[in-house]
């Protein structure tokens, strides 16, 4: 579907990137029963082993720890910023778009 996508994007010169065009392609095929179950699979095996895919960050955290003491105090602040104006937006649009019940 990324391959798909990516064809469809440069092809037409759509303004959306491969990927992203690729993602909404796979959503529509997943009404499929036949696509539905190779995916499946698929995300059951990942999902299995998904703690392996922590091992690199951990490493990486590792081998900069003297970046993490110098910028840590400023990267925790960005994060937890970030993380409640994500929040914020979130809970501001789901307000926004759903329909109003009379009390």
């Amino acid at each position: 579907m990324q391959s798909l996508g990516e064809l469809l994007s440069r092809g037409l010169a759509l303004p959306f990137p491969g990927p992203v065009i690729g993602m909404l392609l796979l959503l529509l095929a997943l009404r499929w029963q036949a696509v539905r179950q190779p995916v499946a699979a698929c995300a059951d095996f990942l999902l299995s082993h998904l703690s392996l895919l922590f091992v690199p960050v951990g490493v990486g955290v590792m081998t900069h720890l003297d970046l993490l003491d110098k910028y840590g105090v400023r990267m925790l602040a960005v994060i937890v910023l970030s993380t409640w104006i994500g929040l914020a937006v979130t809970a501001l649009a789901i307000r926004h778009l759903t329909p109003k019940r009379d009390a």
